[in-house]
């Protein structure tokens, strides 16, 4: 790394290098013994992915693409799933729910497939976050929890546990209310008879022999080895383990982790390891304010996102502001791709302590690439809109009016075209709500329309919003926004748009004339 670019990165204000710089602090003194920094993220398969375990992933990997930048200490990034966890309640989105109703407290690896694709449920959903993973470009190793327990990988770890049982039941129990801790127990054995797991309290915990006994299901006394796959650990503990036992140097989380951090780190103390450093993010919410979550399938999933822009947008809007709680839904899609390309295009002309502030690097590393979005986003869906496009070649009608540009030398644009007129199809045209002018308004757009009759001059953007813009203040609209509303809501149907007079040069004069003539005959 040259280190002009290392020292620049040292003084960045840009979230991941602050977060690097601290873990960069913790091998001062010596580089880790395992020979790399290890990053990590865990997941709950309990549903299908949504969004928030994607963010996780995307904003690991920028915390470690920056701290890639500071150090030469080589790193890795694991995505561990949880997937030996006991299904504790049915998915409301997936099929055969009294299947699954029927498997409930089975380990979710152990869960038979609803959608009939996979070995199991955990897989299906492990599979599913993968593709997407993969599909980013993230460099990451994937690691099962149920494989982790069951290959003896979590062993040596487990039997310390055992060992140190009543140290971490000393912790466990004073976060606990008095009634759960008559029954509480960092081991939770997986039922020889049903393959359920088991929230039971251990009637012995024998260190030497490395087991516990407990009373199975059906009141028989059972005694197991803590080793392979034979008993997990409860959740927060089982973090403090996963930490200890893969020495993690860097994990992040949500808010309603943050309580619990403590524990954990105390937990992985407790069985010999250094605690990782945190990074701990707000979350996301639907476009209700409530929590997004696996179960209810509530708020957009990666695939929803995928389905009308593409993946950098996502990234561009993980990165923005993690510690500040955003709703995700349809609207904030096409405001993501417009201010990426924003910064796409600025990035080309700026200096290094600007390019390390800019999303677009922490997005892309030092593969940044052009932008060839040479009409926004926001401008397409109008355009789509207005046309009613049902195909993208329509926009290309337009397009190739106003720009030199084409589907081959344009790709980026293109695929924007496409997703765009999907987008309208399936979020906008559901939604439009045209209203009718006031008196004023019917004035103002009576008088714009005949000055776009009688257009001589330039068909450019900024001439013709020079022209609205004078007819919005010689009418009287204070503040102009109103003005500009009201050309949205009377005539494309939308609260908002983009600069009307790039609209109109995209659009076309002639073709913006009789957009009001209809506007003003359908509310006359």
């Amino acid at each position: 790394m040259p280190h002009s670019l290392r020292d620049t990165a040292l003084t960045s204000k840009a979230w991941p290098f602050e977060e690097a710089r601290k873990l960069l602090k913790r091998f001062e003194k010596a580089p880790p013994e395992k020979g790399y920094v290890l990053f990590q993220t865990g997941y709950g398969p309990s549903g299908q992915p949504h969004i928030g375990t994607f963010g996780e992933v995307a904003r690991t990997t920028m915390v470690r693409r920056a701290f890639e930048v500071l150090s030469d200490i080589p790193t890795r990034l694991v995505c561990f799933s949880d997937d030996l966890d006991g299904m504790r309640k049915v998915p409301e989105n997936v099929p055969q729910q009294e299947m699954m109703r029927e498997n409930l407290q089975r380990p979710l690896s152990d869960v038979p497939d609803p959608f009939g694709t996979h070995e199991s449920f955990g897989a299906h959903n492990n599979a599913m976050l993968r593709r997407f993973l993969d599909g980013f470009g993230f460099q990451y190793d994937f690691v099962s929890a149920t494989e982790f327990y069951r290959s003896g990988k979590f062993d040596t770890v487990l039997l310390r546990a055992a060992e140190r049982y009543d140290q971490i039941m000393e912790v466990m129990l004073a976060s606990l209310r008095e009634e759960r801790q008559q029954t509480y127990s960092c081991f939770l054995p997986i039922s020889p008879t049903t393959g359920r797991v088991l929230y039971v309290p251990m009637k012995a915990v024998d260190a030497a022999a490395g087991t516990i006994t407990f009373d199975d299901e059906d009141g028989t006394e059972t005694t197991l080895p803590v080793t392979g796959g034979n008993v997990k650990l409860q959740w927060k503990p089982d973090f403090g383990a996963r930490f200890a036992a893969q020495d993690v140097d860097f994990e992040m989380f949500g808010k309603d982790h943050s309580t619990n951090a403590p524990i954990y780190d105390r937990i992985c103390q407790i069985l010999g390891g250094r605690p990782p450093e945190h990074y701990v993010f707000e979350l996301f919410l639907d476009e209700n304010g409530e929590k997004i979550s696996k179960s209810k399938g509530n708020g957009l999933s990666i695939d929803e996102w995928l389905t009308y822009a593409a993946p950098e947008s996502l990234s561009y809007f993980m990165y923005q502001k993690p510690r500040t709680a955003k709703r995700m839904h349809f609207d904030v899609i096409p405001k993501a791709v417009d201010e990426y390309h924003q910064q796409l295009r600025a990035y080309a002309g700026q200096d290094d302590a600007a390019r390390l502030n800019n999303p677009v690097f922490h997005i892309h590393g030092h593969n940044v690439p052009a932008s060839d979005m040479v009409v926004s986003f926001a401008m397409l869906l109008n355009i789509a809109s207005v046309s009613n496009a049902e195909d993208k070649a329509t926009l290309w009608g337009f397009i190739r009016k106003y720009a030199d540009a084409s589907p081959a030398t344009h790709p980026g644009l293109d695929a924007a075209a496409g997703f765009a007129v999907r987008y309208f199809q399936d979020v906008v045209k559901p939604a439009k709500r045209y209203r009718a002018p006031d008196p004023r308004e019917r004035n103002a757009l009576e008088d714009l329309r005949g000055q776009l009759a009688a257009w001589d001059g330039p068909v450019e953007a900024e001439a013709l919003q020079s022209a609205i813009f004078a007819v919005g203040k010689a009418h009287g609209f204070e503040p102009l926004r109103d003005w500009f509303k009201a050309i949205y809501e009377v005539l494309l149907g939308a609260s908002q748009g983009p600069r009307f007079g790039g609209f109109v040069a995209l659009y076309g004069v002639s073709q913006t004339v009789a957009l009001i003539d209809n506007a003003l005959v359908r509310d006359s």
